[in-house]
């Protein structure tokens, strides 16, 4: 499987809107990664962040920080790299505005503590597989068989300056 550099970013913006949820975390924070859930802008190459500004990720990105979103479903995994800041858009407030984001404010989009984050992608990492698990045993077997490594994806590097 050889896929287009534009089929991979395809792939990546399409399985982040489909599973949205993965890990966030400043580069050389000491705080761990963070779950959080994005919300995609393919033509800017931007994931939005709903949070509030008293957590601690929020505190240290400050006037912005470089950051890393890492996500993984079955078929894709990613570790996404960009620089991170704090941004009060009300429009896009209002268009990620969902019942799983209401439950995290109380008082809805008006909460004193309600901001969001943005991530503008720099470059991604990204390893595709296909097939599923019986392929994934399938190629382990072949592999330990022969001697050989398994064939169970491609990995691409995306650059998005």
């Amino acid at each position: 499987m050889t896929l287009s550099y534009n089929d991979v970013q395809d792939r990546l913006w399409s399985a982040i809107e489909h599973n949205n949820t993965g890990m966030l975390g400043l580069a050389g924070d000491r705080h761990h990664f963070q779950p959080m859930t994005a919300f995609v802008e393919r033509d800017t190459h931007a994931l939005w962040f709903f949070t509030k500004n008293d957590t601690d990720l929020a505190q240290a990105i400050g006037a912005g920080g470089e950051a890393a979103f890492v996500f993984v479903d079955r078929k894709l995994q990613a570790c996404i790299d960009g620089r991170l800041s704090l941004d009060h858009d009300r429009g896009r407030i209002d268009r990620y505005w969902n019942a799983h984001v209401a439950a995290w404010y109380p008082d809805g989009k008006d909460d004193p503590s309600l901001t969001l984050l943005r991530l503008d992608v720099t470059e991604a990492a990204v390893w595709i597989t296909e097939g599923g698990l019986l392929k994934y045993a399938f190629e382990v077997a072949k592999a330990n068989a022969a001697g050989t490594i398994p064939d169970v994806g491609e990995r691409r590097d995306l650059n998005f300056h």
